[in-house]
């Protein structure tokens, strides 16, 4: 009878065993931030970044860029969660865990043609995450989004309301 058992208790490891190996590994929920924004969050950085335009940056540095981090709220609705002002010459550090995307609105011009900077361009080839450009030296502002597409920095133009303009390297 104990044989019977121990034999039985074999087989059923075996068959328990080669059933995992037949299953597919299970793997985690992938929570990467796509490296082109979502409309709702294109539109959401078009009105809400225009809206801190021409405001003051508070601190000790007076021509700082603001930058902003763009979430998603509890009801899966984008959000701002967080603010704060970047000296225009220093690089964006890399984004917290769970940001969407980030704004970053530069008060002066400073490439020829207006536009991205090769910092901005630079951070989302470092980081893969979109990054929206606003410019504060204009009326209305003008508004850029820089991704990652077909494995390379592209930006494109966004309008007033989010409307878009094709990609451009």
């Amino acid at each position: 009878m104990r044989a019977l058992m121990s034999a039985l208790l074999a087989v059923a490891v075996i068959s328990t065993a080669a059933a995992q190996d037949a299953l597919p590994p299970v793997t985690a929920p992938n929570d990467a931030t796509p490296s082109i924004a979502d409309t709702d969050v294109r539109q959401f950085a078009a009105i809400a970044g225009r809206k801190v335009v021409g405001h003051p940056v508070g601190g000790p540095v007076a021509t700082a860029d603001k930058v902003l981090l763009l979430v998603r709220d509890d009801k899966g609705f984008p959000d701002i969660a967080g603010s704060f002002g970047l000296p225009s010459r220093q690089s964006l550090p890399a984004p917290p865990k769970g940001t969407l995307a980030i704004i970053r609105l530069h008060q002066r011009s400073t490439t020829i043609v207006p536009g991205p900077t090769d910092d901005d361009l630079a951070f989302v080839g470092a980081n893969r995450i979109p990054l929206f450009v606003i410019g504060e030296w204009a009326r209305p502002a003008p508004m850029w989004e820089v991704a990652w597409v077909d494995d390379t920095v592209r930006f494109r133009t966004i309008g007033e309301v989010g409307e878009i303009g094709p990609w451009r390297e």
